[in-house]
This record gives C-alpha cells, sequence and structure tokens, in this order.
C-alpha cells in the first residue's frame, strides 16, 4: 500500500521511484512451509536477479552470506508472493544487513515478506555512522539491583548492577529496556526507557503485521516471537532525539515505520549509488567539524562619509608603490 507522498511523488516526478507494484492476487495467509516446488520457484525467481542484489550489498557485506541467510529462509518465506520477497531481500541489501534474524529479519505478514531491523541492525548502523564511541541498550529484570534518578547528573541519574552468574531466566522477567550511546568527546547521552506498557501501546498502535497475526489467531508476528527485542528497538528509535544519527539511520528507521504500518519499504532504502554519496558526505562532514571557526577579521574603517578608507601606513605603502 502506498503511502500518500509516494503516490504524489509519482505522478509528479519527484525524484523518489515509483514503488515496484505487487500485481498478485491477494491469497490466504501461509500456513506452515513451503512445497518443494514453490521453493525452487522462489529461488529460481532470486537467482535469476541475483547481480540486483549483489549490487546492492555494501563492500563489506559478502553477497556469499547473504545468500546463505536467504536460502535458510525459503521453506517459510516460499508462499510469499515473488515481488514482496524481493523488495523486502533488497531493502535488506541496500543498508547492508543480513537476514539470519541477528541483523534483520524477514517476516511474513499475509503473503507478503517484509524487513525488519533488529535492535541490533540498529546498533550495527550506530556504529557504521561512526558518528558515536558507544552504543548501549540493555534490559534490566525484576531481580536485578537498579535506581532511576532523572534529576541526578551523570552517571549518577542511572545505576544497574546485575550478576554474571544468572541466567536471564533466574534474573526474572524484563521489566524495560533502556538505551544510551556514549559521544566521542567522552561525554553520555541522555539515558530513554521504553517499559512493557509503553512498547505494548507502541505495538498496539503501529504494528500491522502484529494486528493482522492476531486478527488470523497466529502467534508468529515479529512482537509475538520477540517482545523483549521489539522494547529495546523502541528504547534505540527514541534515543535518536538526543543522539547525533546518519542520513541511513534515519532512513533504517523510516522504512522500519512503514513496515510496521504495512507500507512499501523499498523507497525509503538508499541506492548503492546513494549509499556511497551519503557515506562520502557524512565523512567529509565529521572531517570539517572541528574547522567551522571563521577567521577572525579585522574592523573596517569608514569615514564620515560611510565609505572604506584606509589607515595611514596603508596609504603610504601605496604612495611607494606608485
Amino acid at each position: 500500500m502506498d503511502t500518500l507522498m509516494d503516490r504524489v511523488l509519482s505522478a509528479t516526478g519527484g525524484g523518489r521511484p515509483a514503488p515496484e507494484q505487487d500485481t498478485t492476487p491477494a491469497v490466504e495467509p501461509p500456513v506452515g512451509e513451503a512445497t518443494p516446488a514453490q521453493v525452487d520457484a522462489v529461488q529460481e525467481y532470486l537467482d535469476k536477479h541475483g547481480d540486483r542484489f549483489a549490487a546492492s550489498l555494501p563492500a563489506h557485506v559478502s553477497y556469499e552470506a547473504f545468500q546463505a541467510a536467504v536460502a535458510a529462509l525459503l521453506p517459510r518465506l516460499g508462499r510469499c508472493t515473488p515481488a514482496s520477497l524481493r523488495m523486502a531481500l533488497l531493502t535488506c541489501a541496500r543498508f547492508g544487513l543480513v537476514p539470519d534474524g541477528y541483523e534483520a529479519a524477514i517476516q511474513v505478514q499475509g503473503n507478503k515478506a517484509v524487513f525488519i531491523p533488529t535492535y541490533k541492525g540498529y546498533v550495527r548502523l550506530m556504529y557504521r555512522s561512526g558518528l558515536v564511541a558507544s552504543v548501549h541498550c540493555g534490559l534490566v529484570h525484576e531481580h536485578d539491583e537498579w535506581k532511576v534518578t532523572p534529576s541526578a547528573p551523570a552517571p549518577d541519574d542511572f545505576h544497574l548492577s546485575i550478576r554474571p552468574d544468572l541466567s536471564d531466566e533466574e534474573r526474572g522477567k524484563a521489566l524495560f529496556a533502556y538505551a544510551f550511546v556514549r559521544l566521542k568527546d567522552g561525554s553520555r547521552s541522555q539515558v530513554v526507557y521504553v517499559n512493557r506498557t509503553k512498547a505494548a501501546q507502541l505495538r498496539d498502535e503501529w504494528s500491522y503485521g502484529y494486528r493482522l497475526a492476531v486478527q488470523q489467531g497466529r502467534e508468529d508476528s515479529y512482537w509475538h516471537q520477540h517482545f523483549d527485542h521489539g522494547m529495546q528497538k523502541s528504547a534505540l528509535k527514541a534515543l535518536f532525539p538526543w543522539v547525533p544519527t546518519s542520513a541511513e539511520l534515519v532512513a533504517l528507521a523510516k522504512a522500519d515505520d512503514a513496515g510496521e504500518r504495512g507500507d512499501v519499504q523499498i523507497v525509503h532504502a538508499p541506492t548503492p549509488e546513494t549509499a556511497a554519496l551519503v557515506a562520502e558526505a557524512e565523512q567529509a562532514h565529521r572531517a570539517a567539524e572541528g574547522s567551522q571557526e571563521e577567521p577572525a577579521r579585522l574592523p573596517v574603517k569608514r569615514n564620515a562619509a560611510g565609505r572604506r578608507c584606509r589607515g595611514k601606513k596603508q596609504r603610504g605603502r601605496t604612495a611607494a608603490m606608485r
């Protein structure tokens, strides 16, 4: 489903390519794994467009690793429409994330495939931007020792003590997620928190995939399977107003939000060409950060009529040159 902005830009030639249209008729949501014939058909389709995936991946991501992750997904995604699967994988490739469930996942919504970046994918792009020194995003469990005092100065505003010898189950249920970054100058950003109630509100309001699964009596949406990870990702996104963010990271959030709404995602993903330009511009910006001060200028002398006038030394030098 295109957004209003997508339709306007497409109709007026506003510089953003029209999204690939999926004309496959709507079918019942997939149940179980695809048949071998369906898997072979989708694999053949993806092999045909393999050069596009390879060209979209940044240099640091191996196409072989990307292809292996996709092959492992096909038994589950073989029932999705080929166009939706292709768009989801292209979006994933253009952000340089591998759909292995660690940095990103490809989720089924009805009969369509949807790209979902995990909170670790957000962390990866934060480090890739080079704008922060370190990223911290975790969970506070009910048996942890913690204290939050927003009015206290950092680092006394947030304290967390855990026992490394305990498993997550022994630490108890996750109460809330937190996120903050260490900046290049050694300072720490504000700490943001998202508890289970807030995460559930965001899920219920924005996640089309979750609502669709509930309507169809299924519990296979990303929020069903990875609620705590969704809570952590929500905390990282809530951190954006307080930390420096790259154009690529902002684009990832827009693509993620589009997938949550059930909208087209690939229009937000950078092309290989624009990704290279963005990286070059960000590098130039960081290099220029320390040289933004303009050199001091001497005051300009003016006569009673407001015209520029020269001092005695300058008039003497001018006369000597004649």
